[in-house]
């Protein structure tokens, strides 16, 4: 044996932390930038130029975001929820509306179509075409789920080397995991989650990527939560965050700070996990 896989290995954790220093650091301007906008979010309205948000965002995503069974086009959850809980006291009005999938709202949202993405993690292509609003709104963990029966031992990421796995096209599980498993894994990129969890039940795959979270809610859902499990541990726990396209005219300094102002305080208060709660249980039908 030689040394490359622990040259790997180390290389991997370098940059890993790396980023989450960087990360750690525009953090902690971002609250700091949040401290300083409060005087900012006083005046905002008088600053704000644009008078209804348009927002989309990746429909596969209960109970953080999912079509509207009421209003066609139309996408609802806990997300927009503490979106509209933002900005509308500012008299701000907002649009959430349903464009397809995932892949299709990152297009939208590079060419400023829409003036904001309703949940996004942090990569450095997405940094080009959208501007992050901190803090981020919750953290998810992402799990590799696969068939009950179809159990494999998993610890961490070559494990799943040699192996076929689905998930959303386009999806992001952060910069690390995305960049290996571009170079090492076999992950097909379909439309709907529910077409992955098929083919994991249908053998056609090994194993279904997907957040934890939205994992247990989404299988719920189907009537099948009992012929899953997750593994342990997550393959990666990212920061889920609003962002402004930069080609938005909404997308002003001004706005930007008064909405991270208000982000900060309802996070900080725990409303973002009291919505999630909430509409984990609209979702699921238990209210």
């Amino acid at each position: 044996m030689d040394g490359r896989p622990n040259q790997r290995a180390h290389g991997e954790v370098t940059l890993k932390n790396l980023f989450e220093r960087t990360l750690r650091l525009f953090c902690t301007l971002g609250v700091w930038t949040s401290v300083l906008a409060i005087p900012v979010a006083a005046q905002a309205a008088a600053d704000i130029y644009c008078e209804t948000l348009t927002v989309s965002g990746n429909p596969e995503y209960p109970p953080l975001l999912w079509r509207s069974a009421e209003k066609e086009g139309v996408l609802v959850g806990a997300v927009p929820a503490l979106l509209r809980e933002i900005v509308e006291p500012m008299g701000l009005e907002v649009v959430v509306r349903d464009l397809g999938s995932w892949a299709r709202v990152q297009h939208v949202a590079r060419k400023g179509d829409i003036d904001m993405v309703a949940g996004a993690f942090i990569t450095s292509e997405r940094i080009g075409y959208m501007d992050y609003l901190l803090p981020p709104i919750t953290h998810l963990p992402t799990a590799v789920w696969v068939p009950k029966g179809g159990e494999f031992i998993y610890r961490h990421w070559p494990d799943l080397l040699g192996k076929r796995g689905s998930t959303l096209i386009n999806n992001s599980f952060g910069q690390n995991f995305d960049r290996y498993a571009d170079n090492n894994l076999q992950i097909e990129g379909v439309r709907s989650i529910e077409q992955s969890f098929k083919m994991a039940l249908a053998g056609r795959v090994d194993y279904v990527l997907y957040e934890v979270l939205q994992g247990q809610v989404k299988l719920d859902n189907l009537g099948v939560a009992d012929g899953f499990e997750a593994l342990e541990p997550p393959v990666s726990r990212e920061g889920l965050f609003f962002t402004f396209s930069k080609a938005s005219p909404c997308n002003t300094f001004e706005l930007r700070e008064a909405i991270a102002d208000r982000l900060y305080k309802l996070v900080s208060a725990g409303r973002a996990s009291q919505l999630i709660h909430e509409y984990t249980r609209l979702y699921t039908g238990q209210e």
